[in-house]
């Protein structure tokens, strides 16, 4: 996404962490190494163009010896996030979806959350809370009214295994199955360069028209509201859009893999 002016609070607290390091007598990669994270990850933390969690952060303030400085940093940082001194980073994406009136999301590497079968989700996810927790988050999808949702798919997600051949012969039947639903649309995306496409993301759209976007990282994800972000990602989507299959030909699509792939 595109850099926008970084929060004062973000600055204050990298300028904190770069203190601290440089007093301690570390360079970037010897604390990367300290608190298990790569040196980049520790340099955004000191730029201001990531926030850290809180567990990030104690681990930092042991590891610099800071006495509890930079946990004090940190909850100041929280406490400015909640006075809304600064966009909302911390708006939680799932709650927003469950009340979203349109969805709309990319996935590159995996079937969309809402749209996986239950033995797709076993095969992913930990553990049998997380598989539950999975399955009832798709009862959104059978609210009334329900939601629009639109999804673009890269087109390795229908070859990539996941569960085996029967797991994956059922998950792309099942998508074929919603796809025929009035408000989904499922598109699937050749493989092809897009500009300014990073990675998987979703937006959802609230009854008020108000927006929340969710855009993955190496380190699970931020959600934002801010308007740059939002534009960003629409643009994003719409771009997708145009150069993915269209509906009735990514059908024809999911048909043919599974007949040829997973038969």
């Amino acid at each position: 996404m595109p850099v926008s002016k970084i929060p004062a609070e973000l600055l204050t607290f990298g300028a904190e962490v770069k203190r601290l390091r440089l007093a301690k007598g570390l360079t970037q990669a010897e604390t990367a190494d300290a608190v298990n994270v790569t040196r980049g990850y520790v340099g955004q933390v000191e730029a201001g163009t990531t926030r850290c969690r809180a567990d990030f952060a104690r681990r930092l303030d042991h590891a610099l010896s800071a006495e509890g400085r930079l946990i004090e940093a940190w909850e100041e940082l929280l406490d400015n996030i909640k006075k809304n001194k600064y966009p909302k980073f911390f708006v939680s994406f799932t709650k927003a979806e469950s009340s979203a009136a349109l969805l709309r999301g990319y996935e590159e590497r995996l079937v969309y959350g809402l749209f996986q079968t239950e033995g797709y989700a076993r095969a992913l996810l930990p553990d049998e809370d997380a598989v539950k927790s999975r399955i009832l988050r798709q009862g959104i999808l059978d609210r009334t009214p329900p939601p629009t949702v639109s999804v673009v798919m890269d087109v390795s997600v229908l070859y990539r295994e996941l569960g085996g051949p029967e797991v994956m012969r059922e998950q792309l039947r099942h998508l074929l199955a919603l796809s025929q639903r009035s408000n989904i649309n499922l598109q699937i995306l050749p493989t092809i360069h897009v500009r300014n496409l990073w990675g998987t993301f979703a937006i959802a759209t609230l009854p008020d028209n108000s927006q929340a976007v969710y855009a993955e990282n190496a380190y699970g994800g931020e959600t934002s509201t801010t308007v740059e972000d939002v534009a960003f990602v629409n643009e994003v989507f719409v771009t997708l859009q145009a150069e993915a299959h269209n509906a009735r030909d990514t059908r024809a699509l999911i048909r043919k893999v599974i007949d040829e792939r997973w038969s």
